[in-house]
């Protein structure tokens, strides 16, 4: 999605701040795949493994801390006033493995639910991190819908404890979750924004952009809830036979899907999603664009 937001502001798409050689006047991408807000420590604490990276959000702040001391040359200030933060998405993956590793019945959202305050926490710090750096302009989003998502629909959208769908077609209960955490952060932001009323601090409605693209994409034809590469079952979904296994295939028309592997969405539907987030989001910014 971030690539699509920097061609809407007409800039370059963003280099991985550990390419070397890249070029980042224009910007810099911390981002680590399967990244969670919450250390690999703390997440044990809570019976949770990250079986990805040890790359938390403390350590994408730390690469950014060296990235701006030598690139800022003390005059952070100046040279950020007009950049653009995007703090996230970030949680989402703390919250995935916690319910694909541990979640058996209903009751155990409740135990899930003890890592949202402390993700909130983490997030809002890592934004008063970037405000110390300079950031006058950022955008914390929230989290999608997640119980709309293939790998739990095919996890559980047959057992009985789980099996209220929305309108939607999506599991309540994990959708739910998904906007508790989204309520916490948006009264993270207000409260940020109270303490420091000279930085523009957004909240990005991914959830609601997402919800948009569901009703977009059922007018327009989409298989919205099967997974474009993969194999089997009702979501063409499963986990011992993922997109990118031998003999997995992708579907010939990934424009006409919404989830690309049954995690990830397609770039169509990144694009359709980052169309209604210009909407909503850079008037609010105050973006002249």
């Amino acid at each position: 999605m971030i690539d699509y937001i920097a061609q809407a502001l007409g800039l370059p798409l963003l280099n991985p701040i550990k390419d070397t050689k890249a070029n980042f006047e224009h910007g810099a991408n911390f981002a680590v795949a399967g990244a969670t807000t919450l250390s690999s420590a703390v997440l044990a604490r809570h019976h949770v493994r990250n079986p990805a990276t040890n790359s938390s959000l403390d350590v994408q702040l730390q690469w950014m801390n060296d990235h701006f001391h030598k690139f800022c040359h003390n005059d952070c200030e100046r040279k950020l006033q007009k950049a653009l933060f995007m703090v996230g998405e970030i949680g989402g993956n703390d919250y995935n493995y916690a319910f694909l590793q541990y979640f058996d019945e209903a009751r155990d959202t409740l135990r899930i639910q003890e890592l949202v305050p402390l993700v909130v926490a983490k997030i809002k710090h890592a934004v008063e991190k970037v405000i110390s750096f300079g950031a006058r302009t950022i955008v914390v989003p929230g989290n999608f819908p997640m119980g709309c998502l293939p790998i739990y629909l095919t996890k559980f959208g047959l057992e009985s404890e789980v099996d209220e769908f929305d309108e939607n077609h999506c599991i309540w209960l994990l959708n739910s979750f998904a906007t508790f955490h989204n309520n916490h952060l948006k009264k993270a932001i207000a409260e940020l924004q109270d303490k420091y009323p000279y930085v523009t601090i957004v909240y990005g409605d991914y959830y609601a952009a997402y919800e948009q693209l569901l009703k977009l994409g059922e007018t327009k034809g989409f298989e919205l809830h099967k997974a474009c590469c993969g194999v089997g079952g009702q979501y063409n979904f499963n986990e011992t036979r993922m997109c990118g296994f031998p003999g997995v295939k992708a579907c010939r028309d990934p424009e006409r899907y919404v989830s690309w592997d049954g995690i990830h969405l397609t770039q169509e539907a990144y694009r359709m999603i980052v169309d209604w987030l210009q909407a909503d989001l850079f008037w609010k910014l105050r973006c002249h664009h």
